[in-house]
């Protein structure tokens, strides 16, 4: 059970902020509904990230371009009631910010209000100045996303690592610390060179997570179906396994159907 769990009621920006000044990392994981969002909480998780990553571990496709705003914000609805401490940020889909302003700040609006999030995540950086500008005219907390920017994978054509030659870093470079001047509370950084990630830690005084991006940032995210083995067929280098739940979740519903197939289920003192 974590310390820091009991010393906060509720997880900020400013705490967080404070966490990355202090020298403490920061733990994040993606939630997308109530009952797992119930159990991340109650274990300490500091950020839950309704991620647009829904569209491939509950929906199926091949991309996030599919989900939409409606289905976003129906995800984030049901991870915020199951949360008593950790921020929730929300990630705004594709389409619903990129090229309008006033669209990005009615789709903020839209999830801030309708799922109770506390935070909304945005990909890109100078293209997208606009609009972060005009959500956080509106006192929404907006994290960033650089690096890989899946919503963007037809453009890059592959996931495969970003920001390897010098042109590439520090273009990223200059977005982070854009991001910040605009205000940002923090920052994702996807799949990145590990030495390119410290060097933007260490710049910038708002919070680097990183996800594929090596141990020297402020703190870590990954997809919990990815961390909890759900999903066996992702397997990048930077994804550690923490459980086996496809085998143990494969196991227990072969065990349910064998004990109703044998008229095991349900035995005398199972009934009414």
């Amino acid at each position: 059970m974590s310390v820091h769990k009991n010393d906060i009621k509720k997880v900020t920006t400013h705490q967080l902020q404070n966490m990355k000044e202090r020298g403490e990392k920061i733990s994040m994981l993606t939630a997308y509904d109530y009952s797992m969002a119930t159990i991340l909480d109650a274990a300490g998780v500091d950020v839950l990230l309704v991620g647009d990553s829904a569209s491939n571990v509950m929906a199926g496709h091949e991309t996030t371009l599919p989900i939409t705003l409606d289905q976003m914000i129906y995800h984030a609805s049901s991870v915020v009631r199951g949360v008593s401490r950790a921020f929730v940020v929300v990630d705004m889909p594709f389409g619903s910010y990129q090229g309008n302003s006033s669209e990005a700040l009615r789709s903020a609006i839209r999830i801030m209000k309708e799922s109770g999030g506390h935070g909304i995540k945005l990909e890109g950086g100078a293209e997208i100045k606009e609009s972060i500008t005009r959500i956080l005219s509106a006192g929404v907390p907006v994290m960033g996303h650089l690096g890989l920017t899946p919503q963007s994978i037809y453009k890059f054509g592959t996931y495969t690592v970003r920001a390897k030659e010098e042109a590439e870093a520090q273009k990223l470079i200059e977005d982070a610390l854009l991001l910040q001047e605009l205000g940002c509370f923090a920052i994702v950084l996807e799949k990145i060179p590990s030495e390119l990630a410290k060097r933007v830690a260490e710049q910038l005084t708002i919070p680097i997570i990183g996800i594929g991006a090596g141990p020297h940032v402020d703190g870590q995210v990954l997809v919990v179906h990815d961390m909890l083995g759900i999903n066996k067929e992702f397997k990048p280098r930077f994804l550690r396994r923490y459980a086996d739940l496809h085998t143990i979740m494969t196991d227990a519903v072969q065990n349910y159907v064998k004990d109703v197939k044998a008229k095991d289920f349900p035995s005398e003192k199972e009934a009414y």
